[in-house]
C-alpha cells in the first residue's frame, strides 16, 4: 500500500483540519457522505468551521452531529431542508448561511475546481439571493454575478481507490465528490477499498490520483438501519 496517501482518519484529520477552515463535504443528505472522516471531525475539539456541502446531513446524523456541537461557524448549500436544526440554529444566531440554487452550487464548486473566479447566471436573479450581489445585462437579459466557491480541505466519498488515489464512485453516491475533489488545497478520500495500483480500468476512474492527497477506510457505512460500522 502507498505509504504516502493511505492513511487513518483520525491522524488525518488531526493534522490537517484547522479551526477556521473552510472544508467542503460530499454528499446528498448521508447519500455519498464521508461518515468515518465527518465522525473524527466531530471528536476534533475546538473547531470552528465553515462548511460548504449540499446540505448539513441529518438532525443528529452527519455533519448533524457536528452542528449540535456548535463547530459549524457558517454552512454553505441549497438542501438544508434535509436537516431542519439548520434554521433552527439560523434563527437563533448561531449559525450563519450561505443559500445557493443547486445548479448555482454546484457550477460555483465546479469553477474554483477550474481556477474561474466567478461566473454569470439567470438563476435567482430578482429573488432574496440576489442581495447584496453584482448584476450585469447581457444580450437584453439580467445576469448575477456568483463567485467561484474553493476550500482548505476537501472530504470526499468513494466507492474503491487504488494505492496512487484513483478514485471510483458508486452511482448517484458520486453526486458532488467528483468536483469537490477539484476545488480544494487538500482532498482526503474515504473508500470502502484501496486495490493496488493498475488494478482499476482507466475508463472507470473518475478522480485522477492528482486530486487526491491521502486515503482513508471507512469504518462507518449508511444502511437500510441508519449509520453503523463497517
Amino acid at each position: 500500500m502507498s505509504a504516502t496517501k493511505q492513511t487513518d482518519a483520525q491522524q488525518i484529520i488531526r493534522r490537517i483540519v484547522k479551526s477556521g477552515d473552510t472544508i467542503m463535504v460530499g454528499g446528498f443528505g448521508l447519500i455519498g457522505s464521508p461518515l468515518t472522516l465527518i465522525d473524527e471531525l466531530t471528536r476534533h475539539t475546538g473547531d470552528k468551521l465553515t462548511i460548504i456541502s449540499n446540505n448539513v446531513g441529518e438532525a443528529g446524523r452527519g455533519l448533524g452531529l457536528l452542528l449540535r456541537q456548535g463547530k459549524i461557524k457558517k454552512a454553505i448549500g441549497s438542501y438544508f431542508t434535509s436537516n431542519r436544526e439548520v434554521a433552527q440554529w439560523y434563527n437563533e444566531g448561531k449559525l450563519e448561511i450561505g443559500l445557493l440554487p443547486q445548479g448555482t452550487f454546484s457550477e460555483a464548486i465546479r469553477a474554483g475546481g477550474a481556477g474561474i473566479g466567478g461566473f454569470y447566471t439567470k438563476t435567482a436573479v430578482g429573488t432574496e439571493l440576489a442581495k447584496g450581489k453584482e448584476t450585469k445585462e447581457i444580450d437584453g437579459e439580467t445576469y448575477l454575478f456568483e463567485k467561484a466557491l474553493k476550500a482548505n480541505v476537501a472530504l470526499v466519498r468513494a466507492k474503491k481507490a487504488d494505492t496512487l488515489g484513483n478514485l471510483v464512485y458508486y452511482k448517484t453516491a458520486r453526486n458532488f465528490n467528483p468536483i469537490m475533489a477539484t476545488a480544494a488545497d487538500y482532498v482526503i478520500a474515504e473508500v470502502d477499498e484501496i486495490v493496488e495500483e493498475g488494478e482499476l480500468s482507466p475508463e472507470e476512474i473518475v478522480t485522477p490520483h492528482l486530486y487526491v492527497d491521502a486515503i482513508v477506510t471507512s469504518q462507518l457505512i449508511l444502511t437500510n438501519e441508519g449509520v453503523v460500522e463497517a
